[in-house]
Parts: structure tokens; sequence; C-alpha cells
């Protein structure tokens, strides 16, 4: 098998360093040329499947995977919990066509950070890639909608207050509001008044305590349990 290790077109400091996996070579030769536009952001490796990602990821270093789903030899899914599990510290970013509330299901299952239409803005994605970066979770507008429809995400009156399954403190729940408006760890200091390591603490916190393998979980579990609505999206 083939290792492709790529050499940066632009200067290495402060770059993103984006994988691409898909099967699909125009897919990937395009999106390599939209995302090298983008400010802060670098390819650093191509696979068609998850097994020659794995295989690259032993000679290139990576911050965020772009990851299609429907693949040959080793598919989305289980390339994703592989690379969650051997690369902790990578960022999955799901980028796929399909729409179904089973998919959806299975994205939040494997612990995904986001996810991504094909049917968006191709421009759009440089704002997913840096939300990920930069709050853990991208929530593409077709996921919400999704997600409404599969019964993850409920629209509640503001006056619904179901007994909590975890009783947040009242700066916790600030922290998953304004995450769940894609602000950075720094803006939620900002506009907290912390410090951005006391945010971070807070974060880590929240997902031990609601047993989630990414924020895109606690926001899943705070619709749940009605502390926010599908409005503080937006």
């Amino acid at each position: 098998m083939a290792v492709l290790c790529l050499s940066f077109s632009k200067p290495h400091s402060f770059m993103l360093k984006i994988g691409l996996v898909d099967d699909h070579k125009l897919v990937r030769k395009s999106l390599r040329v939209l995302i090298d536009s983008f400010d802060g952001v670098a390819v650093a490796l191509e696979a068609e499947n998850g097994l020659e990602l794995l295989e690259s990821l032993k000679c290139n270093e990576i911050d965020i995977l772009l990851l299609d789903l429907q693949m040959p030899v080793l598919n989305g899914y289980e390339t994703c919990k592989r690379v969650r599990s051997l690369y902790p510290d990578v960022k999955v970013l799901i980028i796929s066509h399909l729409n179904t509330k089973e998919a959806l299901l299975k994205i939040v299952e494997i612990g995904a950070h986001g996810y991504f239409s094909k049917n968006s803005d191709p421009y759009s994605l440089e704002k997913a890639i840096h939300t990920v970066n930069d709050s853990d979770f991208y929530f593409d507008e077709e996921l919400n909608s999704l997600a409404e429809e599969a019964g993850i995400l409920k629209r509640r009156p503001r006056c619904y207050e179901p007994e909590p399954l975890v009783n947040f403190s009242e700066r916790e729940i600030d922290v998953i509001r304004l995450a769940c408006k894609q602000f950075s760890s720094n803006q939620i200091a900002d506009k907290l008044c912390i410090t951005a390591r006391t945010v971070e603490s807070h974060r880590r916190r929240i997902m031990e305590r609601t047993n989630s393998k990414n924020f895109i979980g606690v926001i899943l579990f705070a619709f749940k349990q009605g502390l926010i609505g599908v409005e503080d999206l937006i």
C-alpha cells in the first residue's frame, strides 16, 4: 500500500494541518485546492480509504481530519473510531451527503467532532474547520434539522424545566450556551470575565459529568434535558 506523505506549499508556522479522506479522487483534489486557499490551513495528507489513512498517519501529523463516510476497505464510521482511539488529539469533521437520522446517530456515537454536508456552500467549510479547531464541534444547519427530526433536539418552551440528570452550576450552563453558539474558549472567557484555562476546565468537567466523547455529546445532552433550545444554535 502506497503511503502518501505530502509536503506543505505554505509556511509551517501557525498552520492547521488537515487530513483528507475520500475514495473519489476528484473530490479529494477539489477539496485540497479549496482548503489550500483558506488562511491558516494546509493539507498535510490525502487518503482514499481508512486503511491508507492509518498508514499515512505514521509519517504525518494532522490537527483535523475531514472524513467521508462511504468508502471501500474501511468505511468512515470504523475509521473515525480507530482515529479517535489511536490519535485522541485529532479532531474529526465528517463530510458527507448522507442525510438520514440513522447516519446522524452513528456520527454522534463514534465521537466525531462535527458534520459538514456536501450540499453546503464550499466556502463555509473554512468556518467549519476553524470552528472545530476553536470550539471542538461544528453543527451544520442540516445536522440541526436532522437532529430535531430524530427526536434528539426538541423545541421546548423556556418554562419547561425537567428534572436534570446532572445538576450543572450556573457557570457551567453559561459555558454550554455560549459553546452552542460556537464561541471559542477565549471568546467565552472574555464574555464571562474568566480565563481561557478556567473555561477549558469547565468544558472537561462538563464532558466528564455527561459521559460525552466530545462537545457535540454535551450539546445533545443539554437539548434532551431542556437546558437549551434549537434557537440557541443561531
